[in-house]
């Protein structure tokens, strides 16, 4: 069975929306897992159930006991937070195979094309990081001791999108690479803040040798970053010159009210939940402070001060 994967919690709720929002466009039927971050994912499980037929990750023990064993592999001055080592949960859940995919990202495309790659390989990823370098993956150390081959490092990846098969990774060999990460600290960039991408890369190079990049394959397939400036909007579509997306992912690039493609991000969350923009309307009205309502609204309410105080006096 070919699925998804999603990390997210109460927190990202609203991304986790429009993602799904995206994904069933193109892909009404396709099996979507979701993988609690924490323990605060209720209510958005309940959304995306009722929403989009997203189910829970069905092995919470496997979970539980994954990140308490990543816990104890890493010390918390090199990994503060486990959780954001849930995703690797996907290698062993119930999808044979499988994407998985941040909430920070909207697909134009319906994921079964790109979990079709999964036919030639055993790891997909679909992004031009690697014409980027090393940058926020590997330090120099690594090309430096021969760490991995000169090739091999010409697949560094992103993170925050990747499909692999169940039969690529053992628990076993999980653990074992992940016991090597945290022996050499210094192999790895997190100079910008990144936290999983470079323990990801490690391991995938480390014990998965069948890997094949979309974009290598694929001539002409487009860029996908949110921080792009020249991708053009037709409908609810995004293209890079006369190619369409097939997903954008913000990867560290703002996602709030004037950022890149915002309005985009807006049309899908609330594509299937029409309430919500009212709710969000209705909040931001009562949120408005008077210096939000501008010259004209305040000499309105000016005038109306005034107006009561006169009624009040004839009184």
């Amino acid at each position: 069975m070919r699925g998804v994967y999603i990390v997210a919690n109460d927190k990202v709720q609203e991304n986790a929306i429009a993602l799904m929002a995206s994904l069933r466009l193109y892909d009404p039927t396709v099996p979507v897992y979701l993988i609690p971050f924490n323990d605060d994912y209720h209510t958005v499980a309940k959304r995306l159930g009722a929403l989009y037929q997203v189910k829970v990750f069905p092995d919470m023990p496997l979970l539980e006991s994954l990140t308490q064993k990543i816990g104890e592999i890493f010390p918390r001055d090199f990994l503060a937070l486990p959780n954001k080592m849930r995703k690797l949960a996907a290698w062993f859940g119930p999808l044979n195979e499988f994407l998985y995919i941040d909430t920070d990202i909207l697909f134009f495309t319906p994921v079964t094309e790109t979990l079709s790659y999964l036919d030639q390989s055993d790891f997909i990823w679909c992004d031009y990081h690697y014409k980027r370098g090393l940058e926020d993956v590997f330090s120099n150390v690594v090309p430096e001791q021969n760490i991995f081959a000169p090739e091999t490092l010409n697949d560094v990846f992103n993170s925050g999108l990747w499909g692999s098969r169940k039969s690529a990774l053992s628990l076993e060999k999980l653990y074992e690479v992940l016991a090597e990460c945290a022996a050499h600290r210094e192999y790895f960039d997190f100079s910008s803040g990144t936290t999983d991408q470079p323990i990801m890369n490690y391991l995938v190079m480390s014990a998965i040798p069948k890997r094949l990049n979309i974009v290598k394959v694929n001539p002409g397939e487009p860029g996908s970053w949110g921080g792009s400036t020249h991708f053009e909007q037709r409908g609810h579509v995004l293209f890079d010159g006369e190619r369409p997306l097939r997903y954008l992912h913000w990867a560290g690039t703002p996602m709030r009210s004037g950022g890149p493609y915002r309005d985009l991000w807006e049309y899908y969350r609330y594509l299937d939940d029409p309430q919500g923009k009212k709710a969000k309307t209705a909040a931001d009205i009562k949120r408005a402070k008077p210096s939000d309502v501008g010259p004209l609204g305040s000499q309105l309410k000016h005038q109306l001060k005034r107006f009561l105080k006169g009624v009040v006096s004839n009184k």
